[in-house]
């Protein structure tokens, strides 16, 4: 602050000076004025630039959701395609911590392979819809749905693609910006066609 104030007296003083000099003179004085303002506005460019907050926030302040911050849970959706097999599953993610964040976009899937998340098999993914931020307050809850290429037939399934369907203990869900987290469905396993799942962002609102 003391510098500041010092470059504006100089440059005040300078152009007082300025008046009573002769014309060569007076055009130094007034060359030498703005540049030091031009110095001086610089350095309030930089101060600002260095005390400017870091880190990643949503229009409404909170910081983004750590991994820490989530807990989630899973289970089969109520409106699944046609055929055996999962068909579509809700992913939900509680805010456990002691303040609010804010998650956004769409998920990372993939299937654990044996249970282990060293093992995963990333699943090819369609996205759907737009995404938008979702504020979660402490205990508040956002959802994903996806939805997988359904498994034909009965107890003996098959893949309309002519592959064997495949069946894991879990799955490992990524959130950008927030971590993967590993979830079984609360009843039964994944059985999907093909290693592909759509995927919407995460809601506010609960998919049905």
């Amino acid at each position: 602050m003391r510098d500041r104030h010092s470059t504006r007296v100089t440059a005040a003083a300078l152009t007082a000076i300025a008046a009573t000099l002769s014309p060569v003179a007076a055009q130094t004085a007034s060359a030498q004025t703005a540049s030091i303002r031009t110095a001086s506005a610089r350095s309030a460019s930089a101060t600002s630039a260095e005390t400017a907050p870091t880190g990643t926030a949503s229009a409404s302040g909170a910081p983004a959701c750590t991994p820490e911050a989530l807990e989630a849970t899973a289970y089969q959706a109520a409106r699944r395609p046609p055929g055996a097999g999962t068909g579509a599953a809700i992913v939900e993610f509680t805010n456990v911590s002691a303040r609010a964040c804010v998650v956004r976009g769409h998920p990372t899937v993939a299937v654990a392979g044996n249970g282990s998340p060293e093992r995963n098999l990333p699943l090819k993914v369609t996205r759907q819809g737009s995404a938008a931020p979702v504020r979660l307050a402490p205990g508040g809850r956002t959802w994903v749905k996806l939805t997988f290429v359904p498994v034909r037939g009965g107890a003996d399934g098959y893949c309309a693609s002519g592959t064997a369907p495949a069946m894991f203990p879990s799955l490992v869900v990524g959130l950008p910006g927030a971590g993967r987290h590993q979830v079984a469905l609360v009843e039964g396993e994944i059985i999907e066609c093909d290693h592909k799942v759509t995927v919407t962002a995460v809601s506010a609102t609960r998919p049905s």
